[in-house]
């Protein structure tokens, strides 16, 4: 299961920008089981192999090479839009190619030194499991550690340094060796902070308040 630091990192990366493209999202269903008894909705936990490629061909990540499926909750942010579109009503080992235009994935910004600005993201998905989404973590309260209901640089920066090193425990403890991606990702640290700032501090002062916060948290302090 995501961390709460991972989803976090998801969220940011998934919402740094909102640019408007032509593209539309394309859903091919590669294969459908005969029995289907629950489909995927929004609020459901899933849990999913993927493997993402750009335009090109060239991979720029996959839980198979992992071997560790992805999971997460569906339609509330903590992936990149063309996912919570695109996974809806899925059945269990269901797999499906989506083709996510920059506007439903990164934008023109694109993530870090992994998927370029303005890119077209191909996944091939297919659904490991559904099951009911847990309550929702706090994650401004996790990341807050002195406690002073803002989120600094440091903060924010240790953050992305714990789910990234996380990464890449858990793919040289699966075998895989260290992540190329991971590596740059990690190279890119301060790179990758700003844009996080760049996006949740609306009024640039420096910090990110519980309101700009648009990760998972409660309505509560």
């Amino acid at each position: 299961m995501a961390s709460i630091a991972a989803r976090f990192a998801l969220i940011a990366l998934a919402t740094l920008c909102c640019y408007a493209w032509a593209q539309e999202l394309k859903v091919e269903k590669v294969y459908v089981p005969e029995v289907c008894d629950v489909k995927s909705k929004k609020g459901d936990q899933l849990t999913m192999h993927y493997t993402g490629t750009l335009q090109d061909g060239t991979k720029f990540d996959s839980s198979l090479d992992r071997d560790q499926p992805f999971t997460f909750q569906l339609g509330v942010g903590q992936v990149i839009k063309g996912w919570d579109q695109g996974l809806l009503d899925m059945c269990v080992s269901e797999k499906r190619k989506l083709t996510i235009p920059p506007s439903l994935g990164y934008g023109d910004r694109g993530a870090g030194n992994v998927i370029p600005g303005g890119a077209t993201l191909h996944f091939d998905v297919e659904l490991i499991n559904i099951s009911d989404s847990p309550p929702n973590a706090n994650v401004f309260k996790e990341i807050d550690a002195d406690k002073d209901n803002q989120l600094s640089r440091e903060e924010v920066g240790t953050m992305v340094s714990e789910y990234l090193r996380k990464q890449m425990l858990e793919a040289e403890q699966a075998g895989a060796g260290e992540s190329d991606e991971v590596k740059k990702m990690l190279a890119d640290h301060d790179k990758l902070v700003e844009e996080i700032f760049q996006h949740e501090d609306k009024d640039k002062n420096g910090f990110i308040s519980h309101e700009e916060f648009s990760g998972p948290k409660h309505d509560e302090l």
